[in-house]
């Protein structure tokens, strides 16, 4: 059983309740149906019910029937999810009046269903920006105790014949959030794309801090901030295997790892690349992705206190449909 296989059956016997707030995109719809009519999670759709039906209707998307869906218009909604807002930010000086209209705002009304256990988890972005869908999650969900980061890896499936990672499986980050972290921040997103690694693609992770030199061959600021992001990321947490500063050469490939990096328990078999950073893990996997023919999974959201994830804009809805399943698995 192939790995999104393997999260598809998962997210069917697990039977989350995922919030849309995009609920009358059209690739979105087309996603939810599928999900809906292979019953692998419960739909929450944001947005117009009229307009959502008929836009069901038109195309053909008869499992929306089974879909909640919540209008933004509907002063019940908001009567309900306003006070939890403003209880999050009323140390902020969010007033009752900001609070009530904050709250009609899709994507801060998706992060507070999840807030309030009304939805698990929330999948946006085929309309809104990142900064949008990061802005509403931050304020209303939060990030996790002990992190305060949060980062976006992918998890990358290599093609029959490729052999790195585990079984071909990999997780690459940070490729889409934090532009150049520092060692704190670089250490944060190791620890957490180990759990990604672990809890989603199932794989035990052996984390590689990747920088233009193997144990010292090279001098810099940015060799020194991965040598003590390494340092940071071993006393957060002592379990994971992960070493540092490596190659790219010398975290995958063995022949390598003997000769630049002996008796290092990760070089040479690494299937967690942390990057120093969003520039080189953003060109990387998508090197990966096209001349490697690997499939990208993701972004995955790491360091929320609940699952969100964010979508390209120019995602199909295939994407989509894959993305809540891995949510739904998180």
């Amino acid at each position: 059983m192939d790995l999104l296989q393997h999260m598809t059956e998962r997210a069917r016997s697990l039977q989350r309740c995922v919030v849309l707030p995009e609920g009358n995109e059209p690739r979105t719809l087309r996603a939810a149906n599928r999900i809906l009519g292979e019953g692998l999670a419960k739909v929450i759709l944001i947005g117009n019910a009229d307009e959502i039906n008929a836009l069901a209707a038109a195309d053909g998307l008869e499992a929306i029937a089974q879909a909640q869906i919540v209008d933004p218009a509907d002063k019940a909604v908001i009567d309900r999810y306003a006070p939890v807002l403003l209880e999050l930010r009323k140390s902020k000086g969010m007033t009752e009046e900001q609070a009530a209209k904050t709250a009609a705002d899709p994507l801060y009304l998706g992060c507070l269903m999840v807030k309030t256990g009304d939805a698990y988890c929330m999948v946006a972005g085929a309309e809104n920006t990142t900064g949008d869908v990061l802005r509403a999650a931050f304020q209303v969900i939060k990030t996790r105790p002990g992190i305060d980061v949060v980062s976006g890896a992918f998890i990358m499936i290599m093609p029959e014949g490729v052999d790195y990672g585990t079984d071909g499986i990999m997780i690459f980050a940070d490729c889409a959030v934090v532009p150049n972290p520092d060692a704190r921040q670089l250490a944060q997103i190791a620890v957490s794309s180990a759990e990604t690694a672990r809890k989603i693609a199932g794989i035990e992770p052996r984390v590689a801090m990747l920088s233009y030199s193997t144990k010292g061959s090279g001098k810099g600021d940015q060799v020194d901030k991965v040598v003590e992001a390494t340092r940071l990321a071993h006393e957060m947490d002592p379990c994971v295997d992960l070493d540092g500063e490596l190659q790219a050469d010398a975290a995958i490939v063995p022949v390598v790892a003997a000769k630049k990096a002996p008796g290092s328990e990760v070089a040479g078999k690494a299937n967690v690349l942390v990057f120093p950073s969003l520039e080189v893990g953003n060109i990387a996997y998508k090197l990966v992705q096209r001349i490697a023919g690997a499939q990208a999974v993701g972004p995955v959201l790491q360091g929320l206190a609940a699952p969100v994830n964010d979508l390209s804009r120019g995602a199909s809805w295939e994407d989509i449909y894959k993305t809540i399943i891995m949510t739904c698995n998180q």
